[in-house]
């Protein structure tokens, strides 16, 4: 019999999700673009859109206890068959290009222990034998998740836990070391030469990302012990992270001014640790890091191969990726998405590539289905309350869609095209009953013929 996630396990694994690497970088990523005040703002702004988000989340899971798996679920039941196909598809090329991203930040960091000037070992984690390593954590990580999600479920809320002991530490150290004089150094940002509106603007690019992950435990509500919990757990994942987020960017300006800050090397939280307590603070945050990576790794592959397995059993995908094992693990799903990032990791190799214009375009695709949560609640909501959520989910994610910019949503359709041959084969290997209408059968014509100059504009 299945052990079923409680409440401890989904909320580790939506806030392992979102503090991945992008936290011990936050303090000089935000003052590189904004003012104290900017910053003020913009974390208000991104906070109240979050909640939001999740508040929708966790009134759909109570309206419609019966969606497991929500993001392709939600987008599926209210949008139909294609929509719901792509909301898939997209969310499970995101997670795989995402994980590729911290298997090299894992060796990229752990460089920091072993390279030297005279010697190049894991360098930018894409040398061969950070290859080799990332390869050798790739299929012990999936040979965990093989075991059964609960039991992968179960390391990932200790790692969650590790990963927040450095983190804990460098906030308590940063508010004894803090200084009032030194964060109110121009409030507002005058020596950056740009308006406070236009800084805030350049926040949210920086904490667009750090929330993606936030639909983690809706994601995978079939394994939840009590659906109630779902909606709890990523509100209380949302408010931790929020509150590390705060501490650690606003804590940050009040020990180190402005100008300095935005000229550190990152992971800024290391320079910054020691200046607090010396040589050992850039060991402690390095060791953090590596941590935080792993358990934001594990968190993302147990996501990634639940999609595939939830939308092949609502007929969506291939029906072999319906396939579980003994341990109730997806295990057919499991094998795509690893084999998937093994191949991805070999091509980085070989061509020694910069991939961060497909992951910026991948983690953008993870935004329509944000967009289509509030969509749906708005849809099927009665309640002026549930109602107004759902707008105001809806507003956030048209506002994410705009910050993070259009271009790279047109490019997105290079990712989205490859995926109507999956769809179409699909159609034919599940027998189905329901004709394509003629808006599906447009979207269709469109998306292909917008392929061809996305594709030129992406390799030119």
């Amino acid at each position: 019999m299945e052990k079923k996630l409680g409440l401890a396990a989904l909320t580790a694994l939506v806030l392992s999700s979102m503090l991945g690497a992008g936290v011990f970088s936050l303090p000089q990523n935000m003052a590189s673009v904004a003012s104290p005040a900017a910053l003020l703002i913009g974390w208000a702004i991104t906070g109240a859109g979050i909640l939001l988000l999740a508040l929708a989340m966790l009134v759909l899971t109570r309206l419609r206890p019966d969606l497991d798996g929500g993001i392709f679920t939600y987008a599926r039941e209210g949008f139909g068959e294609l929509i719901g196909f792509f909301s898939a598809w997209g969310y499970w090329l995101c997670a795989v290009i995402a994980n590729v991203s911290y298997l090299v930040i894992v060796f990229s960091a752990l460089s920091f222990f072993t390279d030297t000037p005279e010697l190049r070992l894991f360098g930018d984690g894409n040398t061969w034998q950070s290859i080799v390593g990332a390869s050798v954590l790739l299929w012990m990580v999936h040979f965990l998740v093989l075991r059964g999600v609960q039991t992968a479920a179960s390391i990932n809320l200790v790692a969650t836990l590790a990963k927040l002991l450095p983190l804990g530490l460098f906030v308590v150290l940063a508010a004894m070391a803090f200084k009032l004089s030194t964060f109110s150094l121009d409030f507002s940002g005058i020596a950056l030469g740009v308006p406070v509106w236009e800084q805030v603007k350049n926040t949210m690019l920086i904490t667009l990302w750090v929330f993606i992950g936030v639909e983690g435990a809706v994601v995978v509500s079939a394994r939840a012990r009590n659906k109630n919990d779902v909606g709890r757990a990523t509100l209380l994942a949302v408010i931790a992270a929020l509150g590390v987020y705060l501490l650690v960017t606003l804590l940050s300006l009040g020990v180190l001014a402005r100008p300095e800050l935005a000229g550190m090397r990152n992971p800024s939280m290391a320079g910054l640790m020691v200046e607090m307590m010396g040589p050992w603070g850039e060991i402690i945050i390095a060791a953090g890091l590596i941590v935080s990576v792993c358990g934001a790794y594990l968190s993302w592959t147990i996501m990634a191969a639940e999609v595939p397995f939830l939308a092949a059993t609502h007929k969506a995908f291939p029906k072999i990726f319906a396939r579980q094992n003994e341990n109730n693990a997806p295990s057919a799903s499991l094998w795509l998405t690893n084999i998937s990032i093994q191949i991805c990791l070999v091509l980085i190799w070989l061509t020694g590539s910069d991939y961060n214009t497909l992951l910026t375009i991948a983690s953008e695709m993870i935004l329509v289905p944000y967009f289509l949560v509030g969509a749906f609640l708005l849809k099927v909501s009665t309640r002026p309350l549930h109602k107004a959520i759902g707008l105001g989910a809806c507003i956030y994610g048209l506002w994410l869609l705009y910050a993070s910019g259009p271009m790279h949503l047109l490019l997105s359709v290079v990712l989205y095209a490859p995926g109507l041959l999956v769809f179409m084969y699909t159609r034919s290997t599940h027998k189905h009953d329901i004709k394509l209408n003629l808006k599906e059968k447009s979207v269709i014509f469109l998306m292909l013929v917008a392929a061809f100059p996305a594709t030129w504009m992406l390799v030119k």
